[in-house]
């Protein structure tokens, strides 16, 4: 049903058509019954889905993506298209415009997004008060990052406000250093700053009655040397795991032809193009660390094969997002199902 549809949206700004669609959901859900109608078509139930890692327990590997619901606007209406679990963000401490528009772009000959959106988003007291109203069970990670204008030097300061004021209504954390569309926060992915930053929300983190996991998102573009040093800071600061991976500023390969990228200009690649590297980088995490943390793969899953294949390489939970995109909500059922039957 939804490529029925996919055609006419694609007609659209991709920017313009996100606000649509969750309008469309959110006026959608008011309707008796609609979201009971959702999770019966898109819900996978099934004790051989369950999952426990990092101490919380998932009714089933398949989650969405950061970036998506960046203001924890949509998190109960999403919970029924079977999700098992969502991450909201990127999270700033202050409201912020992110870059200037346009800043998404479809790549529809390589099934992939450009985006450069700069976390735009409306700041973590807004994000908060809305997560104080969830109705929903799913299990909510917190994205979170550090606004445009706050030096690194001071980054991590943001990284704690936005730790202690999610705390109480997330599940888990995700610390998101890699997104290459803020100017120099990769930098904080080095081994110096970034165990720096981890350590001190780890001081945070034993400090709270129950701590809360917190995980690392890092970039594909990494070199073998670079997710060796991942893995040692992984080990020294006792974080609970590692997302793999944001979105690549690599172009080789595309289908796209280069006067149309070029009019795109800057910004991380997702979808198909990224999945080949990110399950790589899965695989050596994986392998070298002797299976030492969990993974969430994440990049280029945009059917049932793709996500399997990232569980076969390392991965103990997926999550999706430009293959949400393009594929639609019944993508999530395909890889609970495929799961199923191995």
């Amino acid at each position: 049903m939804y490529k029925l549809f996919r055609p006419i949206l694609f007609l659209f700004n991709p920017e313009f058509i996100h606000h649509i669609s969750f309008k469309a959901i959110k006026i959608g859900a008011l309707v008796p019954l609609k979201m009971w109608t959702w999770r019966l078509l898109f819900k996978v139930s099934h004790p051989q889905l369950k999952r426990k890692v990092f101490g919380i327990k998932f009714e089933n590997p398949v989650g969405l993506a950061a970036g998506f619901d960046k203001d924890a606007k949509l998190f109960d209406e999403l919970a029924s298209f079977g999700f098992g679990f969502m991450e909201i963000g990127t999270v700033t401490p202050l409201p912020q415009d992110g870059n200037p528009k346009p800043r998404l772009f479809r790549l529809k000959e390589d099934n992939a997004l450009i985006n450069r959106m700069g976390f735009n988003n409306e700041g973590i007291e807004a994000v908060v008060a809305r997560l104080r109203r969830k109705k929903s069970n799913i299990i909510i990670g917190g994205n979170i990052g550090k606004n445009k204008l706050t030096p690194n030097d001071k980054a991590v300061d943001d990284y704690e406000i936005c730790f202690e004021k999610l705390f109480p209504y997330v599940d888990y954390f995700v610390v998101n250093v890699s997104s290459p569309n803020t100017p120099e926060l990769r930098d904080l992915q080095e081994k110096v700053p970034l165990t720096r930053l981890l350590n001190r929300l780890q001081k945070l983190n034993i400090q709270k009655e129950k701590r809360k996991p917190i995980l690392l998102k890092i970039a594909p573009d990494l070199s073998n040397d670079q997710l060796d040093d991942i893995i040692a800071i992984v080990a020294e600061t006792k974080i609970d795991g590692v997302v793999a991976t944001n979105t690549t500023i690599d172009r080789s390969g595309l289908k796209t032809k280069a006067k149309a990228l070029d009019s795109v200009g800057e910004g991380g690649l997702s979808g198909i193009p990224l999945k080949k590297r990110s399950t790589t980088v899965i695989k050596y995490l994986h392998k070298k660390s002797n299976k030492a943390f969990p993974i969430i793969g994440v990049g280029g899953i945009h059917s049932a094969k793709d996500a399997l294949e990232k569980l076969d390489a390392g991965a103990t939970l997926v999550q999706v997002y430009t293959g949400f995109i393009y594929e639609g909500p019944a993508l999530i059922k395909r890889i609970n199902k495929a799961i199923l039957k191995r």
